[in-house]
């Protein structure tokens, strides 16, 4: 452990004992301008985190040219603080011991991120949420350590700020105004609840029925959520009277409870629309929206100078800001400076940002990487007078290994990746027999495995290297490791070197040859959220949808009514509500020509039964007759014609699984190694699939596994560690994708992954010249080739392969039926694994039906932000701020026009609205060598738009890309749509799709829904809803012939899923027996049920007082979406554990749980207590129990039981006892005789008991 402190702390000292960073010290605590060069980007953050060491109390700003650059800083930043926290822990011997959730890290807690706003300036649109959350975050720590120095009369430890010039031109609300706007709680303070809502209303917050979101608020009673923007997760306040109670996290997903907090922080709930009323009001314009009451207060005790101030007005004297590459930030600030609007108060210019920091005496240094006309100085201070400033050069000599490790811009040949490599790792012991010290960053134990195997592999030593950072047995860390080689955990841009030190800092950039570096997800939020795609909800029904109910047919839903359940004088509840309970109505055809439609009221606690109609075409069907025979016979004939279906499906499926098919060995320690190598955080979903994958693999059957998930939510990297796995066996693996563009990019990606291992990849397209592709082609059929990429070609019969073992295949649907036949016929031999974001109807039918095997990946990785989705008429204006807000931010953009034709005129449209963007055109009639050359720019940034067609809709990622534009929209289907929009949001930046409509242009219905479908499913995992939704606007069509469509159309495609689903359960001998539906009726209780019209429905009346309502009280949920969902839960519980579960989080989400919502807990429990002793129905009338099982009343000694108690929680509980002696443990299922050895004493039956 000690070895670890020694190697941290021995970095930063040795670099300390340069001379230039010596001076760079000096000057640094003298103050003024220090101009250093020679100092390569990738030594910045090193160079930042030095400072921050030496100088503790003094904040610390970077400011840099672009927001990508400012990522990718901050990121650095970050792993050198992480390096210091464990050097920190190490030192101190109780904290070592401490676990990561109690020990508060005081170096990551310093690092802050400044970004811009994510809008133009004469825009009239406001940031996303996280882009305000981190400036406010910014801010608050800022202003928090402003009032920690002048309380205690010493500075606490600094922040350390990264931005970029764009985000220091935009003003920001002034320290004084913002401490005004800011509020902060702690348990026991005076507040009245309704108050701290409009408090927090009036400071941009937005009252919703439930928190999901930041800067939302709602208010239940005495319980108060919000979400301020600077928090991690949602607070839930409790107040008793005014007093709050208690303060605490909960989950935005589930709106449960997490742990308890002593106080809260409540920021302003936005920023740059607050500024913008706040100016609006203070120049006498009106201000649009309305001016909250509370902030005008405000203002018109202070000035309009009080209002906004840039940042530095934060900063102390003395803080350090260090400017990375001075002119390229002056050229970046021009640019931005040349699009703020005329008067416009929200922004300052570089120019004034610059006189301000020398008038607030901040210590200014310009690091650049090279500069040739500056005076070679790398020692003393050299001082060139100015016209007011003395400036300081120094060269840091801080270099790139760039001329010692080439990172090209594409994966060379392997045999020349192996020969750099070896080089490379030659280069490392050359520089260690010269003294060097070097310090390798791995970004996980995988990598640092492999680097020792490597190391061995290359007989450099018979030792591995010493580990800093990682959590391995201290015997890999004796003292006869290679000296001066040290590893560390964390990732890094790439490596640097510092000849003066003799230190050596490298990535695994330079160890792999990785030739594009993907950084880590920058983690905000600790969670995302997860729903189940395959249920869908039918609060997600509207007005006039049709929708089939099991017991009575396809109707046409109404809404939500609350129906009166007394027919005469209506009760009231305690809050003096109507009783009542709310039902879905559904409207059904009249018997009667041209009578009444006839209306079905549905409880909420059946809307199970009910689902939305999806036919097999477009046609409309007819509505069911209430009461009527033909749904039942309707619904016989289908369930008939299932069963043969069924029986086909099968007969497929056993004939797959009697095939012999080849058993892969378990996971090898390279595969573990591999695994281990992945620089993100597996989501749980994903996990899961690669694990059900590898299982499959490791049967001795043909795998047919399909992977379903939604673009960028890692399905290729499931691909890829099955393809690992099916090498490591000594098989080979093709992967087949629809695409020449899509099949260079899974080639970059298999190779770069894989880059560490000895695994030969190729690829198989018209990127490869002739004589290329027989070359591949010849070692395909030697075994030389372990895994090939390729399109359709590799389905050609010249193809032949000496082993081929797994076959993956990359959006199935793309390709065409010939291709799909020898697929087919694949399917039969070899392991396949398919891989979609949005099924075809065929594929999804038979994986929900159960004849396919089937993983989803229904969770967004962690930041992942869904893609906002604009639908606009095609506007120049609009194109041009779309291209100009991406740029703006350092992305890219994709520009969708799907005719060949017209293409370059577009592109020269472009060219005139966007002068500055760099334009390239891609489409399939394009030479190979030109499109492999224009992807190549676009895939290294070198270009900004890429302009296209839909060559790029399957599987393209390119993170840095966030905005597409779509041409035409209307001429694409609903799962294109989705698969182009899918381009973008794959990274943590917001995205936006635009749909561009051609004007005055009168849309078909189908256009209509598909745009509208495209727009409504813009959530996160939203592929599986969106195949179900293009199944509903094309029909279920042939899915399995014309003849079973007549039936799907005749009772909708979900309920005959379902018939099919239990017809291949009921022919495998896996059918289950129900669970017995308990009908209860109480005199005492008010209880909802199913009627035909509200004149004749069932009605319960006590006849000495007015019932009581078991029902959930709007007072209670106001929301009607949360009450039914509520109800639904109560319904479908199925242990009493889980009501007990579902009432502890009422008390903690809505507060304290009335009597009425206890009441219908307690018969949901009441009805699980008697389904397990066969009980059908429990019936009180006139205080007497009649329980019904088998059709026949259980009677106590000849008698029916009589309830004694009054209030009806104490008669439920007599019911449960009574229930329990007289059926004490036996279960008797539906349909099971009832041996009369098998009553309770004293019991009988008897049909006709009264």
């Amino acid at each position: 452990m000690a070895q670890e402190t020694v190697a941290t702390s021995d970095l930063f000292d040795r670099v300390l004992q340069a001379p230039a960073v010596q001076c760079l010290v000096r000057r640094a605590e003298k103050g003024g301008v220090l101009s250093c060069y020679g100092t390569a980007q990738p030594a910045l953050a090193f160079v930042t985190v030095l400072l921050a060491r030496i100088f503790r109390t003094r904040p610390v700003v970077v400011v840099v040219d672009n927001p990508k650059t400012q990522e990718t800083v901050h990121d650095d930043i970050e792993t050198w603080l992480r390096l210091c926290e464990k050097e920190a822990r190490l030192a101190s011997p109780h904290q070592a011991n401490s676990s990561p959730a109690q020990l508060e890290s005081p170096w990551i807690s310093r690092l802050l991120f400044f970004p811009p706003w994510d809008v133009l300036p004469h825009e009239d649109r406001l940031p996303h949420a996280d882009v305000i959350s981190d400036r406010l975050q910014t801010l608050v720590r800022l202003s928090d350590y402003a009032h920690a120095a002048l309380a205690d009369g010493t500075s606490s430890t600094a922040p350390i700020v990264v931005t970029s010039v764009s985000a220091l031109m935009q003003l920001t609300f002034a320290p004084a105004y913002l401490l005004a706007n800011t509020r902060r709680l702690t348990q026991g303070d005076t507040v009245n609840p309704l108050d701290l809502v409009e408090w927090l209303e009036a400071r941009g917050y937005e009252p919703e029925a439930r928190v999901t979101q930041k800067c939302d608020v709602s208010l239940r009673g005495g319980i108060v959520d919000c979400w301020p923007v600077t928090s991690p997760w949602p607070v839930r306040l409790e107040f008793f009277g005014d007093e709050l109670e208690s303060l605490r996290y909960f989950d935005p997903v589930t709106q449960l409870s997490r742990e308890k907090i002593a106080s809260v922080v409540l920021p302003p709930g936005g920023e740059l629309g607050l500024l913008k009323r706040a100016m609006a009001h203070k120049a006498g314009l009106p201000s649009r929206p309305h001016m909250p009451t509370h902030i005008v207060q405000d203002e018109e005790c202070s000035g309009a100078n009080d209002i906004v101030a840039p940042i530095l007005d934060y900063l102390p004297a003395g803080a350090i800001v260090l400017v990375w590459e001075p002119e390229q930030v002056a050229l970046c600030a021009d640019e931005y400076t040349a699009q703020i609007p005329a008067g416009d108060r929200l922004h300052s210019t570089w120019a004034d940002l610059q006189t301000q920091m020398h008038r607030r005496r901040l210590t200014i240094l310009e690091i650049t990487e090279t500069d040739e006309t500056t005076p070679q100085c790398s020692g003393p201070d050299t001082h060139t007078e100015g016209a007011s400033d003395q400036r300081t050069f120094v060269n840091l000599q801080l270099q790139n290994l760039e001329p010692y490790r080439p990172l090209c811009d594409r994966a060379p040949e392997p045999r020349i990746a192996e020969a750099q490599r070896r080089e490379f790792f030659n280069q490392l012991a050359r520089w260690l027999r010269q003294g060097y010290f070097l310090h390798v960053f791995c970004t996980n134990d995988g990598e640092r495995q492999r680097f020792c195997e490597l190391w061995t592999e290359y007989g450099l030593d018979q030792m591995p290297p010493r580990s800093a950072g990682f959590d391995i047995p201290p015997t890999t860390c004796a003292p006869g490791a290679v000296s001066g080689l040290n590893l560390h955990e964390g990732g890094l841009s790439a490596g640097f070197l510092c000849e003066a030190a003799r230190v050596v800092v490298i990535t695994d950039a330079e160890i792999f040859g990785r030739y594009k570096i993907r950084r880590p997800r920058r983690l905000k939020l600790p969670h995302a959220a997860a729903g189940s795609v395959l249920d869908i909800d039918f609060t997600e029904l509207e007005e006039g949808d049709l929708v089939v109910h099991v017991q009575h047919g396809i109707g046409r839903y109404l809404g939500l009514k609350p129906l009166p359940i007394t027919t005469g004088p209506v009760g009231r509840d305690s809050h003096g509500q109507a009783a009542g309970i709310e039902c879905l109505v559904i409207e059904y055809a009249s018997a009667v020509p041209g009578g009444e439609p006839p209306k079905l009221y549905v409880p909420v606690t059946e809307a199970h039964l009910v689902s939305k109609y999806i036919g097999a075409g477009r046609a409309r069907p007819p509505l069911s007759v209430l009461g009527g025979k033909r749904w039942a016979r309707t619904k016989a004939a289908a369930a008939r014609a299932v069963r043969d279906i069924a029986a086909e499906l099968l007969a497929i499926q056993a004939v797959r699984e009697s095939q012999p098919g080849h058993a892969f060995a378990p996971d090898t320690p390279w595969q573990r190694e591999f695994e281990s190598s992945f620089i993100y955080e597996e989501t749980p979903d994903q996990a899961r699939a690669i694990e059900e994958t590898k299982a499959d693999m490791e049967k001795p059957k043909p795998m047919d596994r399909l992977i379903c998930g939604d673009a960028g939510f890692g399905k290729t990297e499931v691909a890829i560690r099955a393809a690992f796995k099916a090498v490591m066996d000594g098989k080979q693996v093709a992967v087949l994708v629809p695409t020449t563009v899509l099949a260079q990019q899974h080639y970059n990606t298999f190779r770069e992954r894989m880059a560490a291992w000895p695994v030969r990849i190729e690829l198989l397209s018209r990127f490869r010249t002739r004589t290329q592709q027989q070359r591949i082609i010849r070692d395909l059929a030697a075994g030389a080739v372990d895994i090939v990429i390729g399109t359709h070609r590799l389905l050609q019969d010249d193809i032949e392969f000496k082993d081929l073992g797994l076959v993956v295949i990359d959006e199935e649907q793309r390709f065409g039926v010939l291709h799909k036949e020898k697929l087919k016929m694949m399917r039969r031999l070899v392991d396949v694994l398919t891989l979609t974001a949005t099924p075809i109807p065929r594929t999804l039918y038979l994986a929900l039906c159960g004849a396919r095997d089937m993983s989803i990946i229904q969770t967004p990785p962690q930041d992942r932000l869904p893609v906002e989705t604009i639908v606009c008429q095609y506007d120049e204006r609009i194109v041009r701020d779309a291209i100009q807000r991406e740029l703006n931010r350092g992305g890219q953009v994709f520009y969708l026009h799907n005719r060949v034709m017209t293409i370059q005129t577009v592109a020269q449209k472009l060219r005139e609205l966007v002068p500055h963007a760099r334009i390239v055109v891609a489409h399939g009639q394009l030479p190979s060598d030109e499109l492999e050359d224009v992807m190549t720019q676009f895939v290294n940034g070198t270009a900004d738009v890429l302009l296209s067609t839909t060559i790029i809709e399957s599987g393209l990622d390119i993170p840095n890309a966030n905005t597409i534009i779509i041409d035409r929209a209307d001429r694409f289907g609903l799962s294109d749509l989705y698969q182009l929009r899918g381009r973008v949001g794959r990274y943590k930046h917001q995205a936006y799709a635009y749909l561009l409509l051609p004007k005055h242009a009168r849309l078909l219905t189908d256009v209509r829904k598909r745009i509208s479908a495209i727009k409504q499913y813009s959530t996160l995992g939203c592929g599986f809803k969106v195949a179900m939704r293009d199944l509903e606007i094309r029909g279920a069509g042939n899915l399995l012939g014309r003849e079973q469509s007549g039936h799907i159309t005749a009772i909708g495609f979900d309920l005959y899923c379902k018939l099919l689903k239990q017809s291949i359960a009921a022919l495998k001998g896996q059918q289950e027996q129900p669970q017995p539906q308990v009908e209860v009726k109480l005199d005492f209780l008010v209880w909802g049920a199913d009627v035909a019209a509200p004149a004749q429905h069932h009605t319960m009346q006590r006849p000495r007082s007015a019932a009581i309502g078991a029902v959930i009280p709007q007072s209670y949920i106001a929301d009607p979406v949360q009450r039914i969902e509520i109800y639904r839960r109560i319904a479908q519980a199925t242990k009493p554990a889980e009501l007990q579960q579902l009432e502890a989080e009422l008390r903690d989400r809505f507060g304290p749980v009335p009597q009425q919502v206890r009441l219908l807990l307690d018969i949901a429990g009441l009805k699980l207590l008697a389904a397990a002793r066969g009980i059908a129905s429990i019936e009180v009338k006139a205080d007497k129990l009649m329980l019904k099982r088998q059709g026949d009343y259980i009677t106590f000694g000849g008698r029916f039981p009589r309830l004694t108690r009054k209030t009806p929680a104490a008669r439920l509980n007599e019911i449960k006892t009574l229930v329990q002696t007289v059926c004490p443990q036996n279960r008797i299922e539906p349909g099971e005789e009832t041996p009369k050895d098998k009553r309770s004493p004293g019991e009988s039956l008897g049909a006709n008991a009264t």
